[in-house]
């Protein structure tokens, strides 16, 4: 039996400020570093085979920095794989004994947060104070509704959903341990899958940064611990 472990990545310095963030590559802020290790110690035990990670900085880094707890005395290494050639020949592990000890860390950009579009580096209570409590609330929230030149939620989970049952399921159904770090609307889309969450259902989901959801995998179905 696989388990699935989802991350929110901790809170990024445009979190802090209240800002809509989308595709643009902030790092996270000195609270989500703390989130971070947080989720660390939580799951220090587990031993993972795979991460799998967006490409935005603030995924990457809260996988490196909760994976700094491990107990299982295997390292994170962040596999190249556009780079696949270079990689090959500058970053090969020569020890059989090191390549047992490595958590590969694969980054795919269908694991990126929901593209705000052009509500992208602004303020969302300015937003509010320029169009309306309801308009930011359904360009933030319906799933299906898109922000002015951006992705609603059902272009996200026309993304992460295919990825995940293509990418992600086979291996959990080899018994690996799997970490998946990505962004509050790319997970909101997977959790929606995994628990069977209707469009309306998942409007009202909420995933909070730095707090893993655990889920164990079986002949096929999930259960959340």
């Amino acid at each position: 039996m696989g388990q699935l472990v989802l991350l929110r990545h901790g809170e990024s310095m445009w979190n802090r400020e209240n800002m809509f963030t989308g595709w643009v590559d902030v790092p996270l802020s000195e609270q989500g570093i703390q989130e971070a290790l947080k989720a660390g110690e939580e799951l220090a035990d587990i031993d993972f085979s795979v991460i799998y990670v967006s490409t935005l900085d603030r995924a990457m880094a809260t996988a490196m920095i909760c994976l700094s707890k491990t107990h299982t005395g295997k390292t994170p290494v962040i596999i190249h794989d556009e780079e696949a050639d270079r990689r090959e020949k500058w970053a090969k592990i020569y020890s059989d004994k090191m390549n047992s000890k490595i958590i590969p860390v694969h980054r795919d950009w269908h694991l990126n947060e929901r593209y705000y579009g052009e509500l992208q580096g602004k303020n969302k209570k300015e937003m509010v104070d320029e169009y309306g409590a309801d308009q930011v609330h359904i360009w933030r929230r319906s799933f299906d509704v898109r922000p002015p030149k951006g992705e609603c939620l059902k272009d996200t989970a026309d993304r992460t959903i295919p990825f995940f049952k293509e990418t992600i399921m086979p291996q959990l159904a080899g018994n690996k341990n799997m970490l998946v770090v990505a962004h509050g609307n790319s997970l909101r889309s997977i959790v929606m899958y995994l628990d069977n969450l209707s469009s309306d259902e998942v409007v009202d989901l909420e995933i909070p940064t730095g707090v893993p959801l655990i889920y164990h995998y079986d002949r096929g179905g999930f259960s959340k611990e």
